[in-house]
């Protein structure tokens, strides 16, 4: 079930000086940089978000070893779940420009069993909780539950079938990921956030709106009241 589901489903920067113009000496120079590769000169420079991560905090042993757990889980199904939202958007790109239903269905197919053919023994391996996992990160890379995706992109009838399938083990792939409501779901973004700055996982960003640096400050807020001990 879950290759169907995941079927369906920074840049560096060199700078250069580009010139400076010859300023009176009570004023202040201007400095302006060329990217590589482009003429037009520029006054800033656009970069990504930074985020400045604490030191991890357990209050118990249970709670660091359900962490590292989780975490092992997330960053073995994120590499899915990426794949699925490139995919997607490949494959709505490519269905944009077939006019016949006919050839939009045979495209569908072809982009299923090359994507069956690429993972699908490593889809195989998931347990039930890297599954859920896979699931919510799907939503958060496509903003779609793999329920909507399996519904659009092939029908409503086996999207119930999937569905039902999948609660006999206890999955629900109507499962949104919702970090500020969730509290297991901020933990895999918190994941996610700490793997990328390491550049243990390329980065994708969630098409979801919410702000890390909220979410954690919400969390941190919300276990104000736990147990002052902690464990490093």
């Amino acid at each position: 079930m879950f290759r169907t589901v995941v079927t369906l489903s920074f840049c560096s920067f060199f700078l250069f000086v580009g010139a400076q113009e010859e300023q009176h000496l009570d004023s202040i120079a201007e400095y302006y940089v060329r990217m590589q590769g482009d003429s037009v000169l520029l006054e800033s420079i656009p970069l990504d978000e930074v985020y400045i991560f604490g030191k991890l905090e357990f209050a118990n042993k249970q709670e660091k070893l359900r962490y590292y757990i989780l975490r092992r889980k997330t960053l073995k199904v994120y590499p899915y779940a990426k794949l699925a939202a490139e995919r997607l958007v490949e494959l709505n790109d490519s269905l944009a420009k077939i006019k016949k239903k006919r050839h939009r269905r045979k495209y569908t197919r072809q982009m299923q069993k090359y994507i069956e053919g690429e993972f699908s023994d490593e889809l195989k391996k998931l347990t039930r909780t890297e599954g859920q996992i896979l699931v919510k990160l799907i939503h958060r890379q496509t903003g779609a539950t793999a329920f909507d995706l399996v519904k659009e992109l092939r029908n409503g009838w086996r999207a119930f079938w999937y569905q039902t399938t999948a609660k006999m083990f206890k999955i629900d792939i109507k499962e949104e990921f919702r970090p500020a409501e969730v509290h297991e779901d901020y933990l895999i973004e918190d994941i996610l956030q700490r793997a990328f700055a390491s550049n243990r996982l390329k980065r994708q960003k969630s098409v979801l709106d919410y702000d890390y640096a909220m979410l954690s400050n919400k969390w941190k807020s919300d276990s104000s009241d736990d147990t002052p001990q902690k464990e490093n």
